[in-house]
């Protein structure tokens, strides 16, 4: 497993009968997570006082509980700055386990000693971007939300990477592959963080199962005569590992070589000193 263990200003303190307990920056959270299936006491007295509470509807969905939480605040991960606030569906706008790919590509941007132009798919609020433009490279971000958008230039500009050579991009993923694809533009790095399931700008559907594979093939077609790494993560349940080594590598290694791997990646729990996993992700390199 790919461990994301290099945060300062966040952490999961204790898991526990289907919640989490975090801390980001000064805040304390609890949310649900599907993954926690163990029923083990809460015995931190953090449990009894978090700043805000996300509770799982039987319904489906649910609602926060705010008890002392700002609008919006900010945490930090090395040189970068990220703003949060709790929106729908119990996220932050972050992922923190990501860290682990952040480091892994930032290494390899570093090292290449050449300039690298990289592409971010589904770019969300600009982790991934802000990495690698820290890192030295190039990046077209593309999400099809123009508040994400919005949001992640945000986290550029507190990042001090308001000069960094960044695209931004309001548009549906699929579509601006094909465009660059006639206008017959090439990367040497592709990042890509789908959903299981959402929707563009226009209203297009995005469904994994049916999409990812056509997209990957697409994205071959945009790599350079001499690609760095092609990334795809995975929240989508049931997507195994394995199935993301299957997908890079019948499309890549036949045309380009290099190798595969893929794995969980996780987040360190500090009561226990397990893992949690917390999705997955495919890593081809040269």
């Amino acid at each position: 497993m790919w461990i994301a263990n290099n945060w300062k200003d966040y952490m999961i303190l204790d898991t526990s009968k289907g919640e989490k307990l975090e801390r980001w920056g000064d805040y304390l959270l609890i949310r649900p997570d599907p993954q926690i299936i163990w029923d083990t006491p809460k015995v931190l007295s953090e449990w009894k006082h978090p700043n805000a509470h996300y509770h799982r509807s039987t319904k489906g969905g649910g609602e926060w509980e705010f008890l002392q939480l700002p609008e919006q605040w900010s945490i930090h991960y090395k040189e970068l700055l990220f703003h949060l606030k709790p929106f729908r569906f119990k996220h932050t706008g972050l992922f923190p386990e990501q860290a682990a790919n952040w480091d892994w590509f930032s290494e390899k941007i570093k090292k290449a000693n050449r300039p690298i132009k990289l592409l971010n798919l589904f770019a969300y609020t600009g982790g991934a971007t802000l990495a690698a433009a820290k890192a030295g490279a190039s990046v077209t971000h593309v999400d099809a939300s123009k508040g994400m958008v919005t949001w992640a230039k945000e986290n550029a500009i507190s990042s001090g990477l308001k000069e960094a050579p960044i695209r931004w991009i309001v548009d549906d993923c699929i579509k601006f592959v094909e465009r660059e694809i006639r206008r017959e533009n090439h990367y040497d790095a592709i990042i890509m963080d789908p959903p299981s399931y959402g929707r563009g700008p226009k209203g297009e559907i995005w469904k994994v199962e049916d999409a990812i594979h056509p997209l990957v093939k697409l994205c071959a077609k945009l790599l350079s005569n001499q690609p760095l790494f092609f990334l795809i993560n995975s929240y989508t349940t049931g997507f195994a590992p394995a199935v993301l080594t299957y997908l890079i590598g019948t499309e890549i290694i036949p045309k380009f070589g290099g190798t595969v791997q893929s794995d969980e990646i996780g987040l360190l729990v500090q009561s226990t000193g397990l893992v949690l996993p917390c999705g997955s992700s495919g890593r081809w390199e040269k």
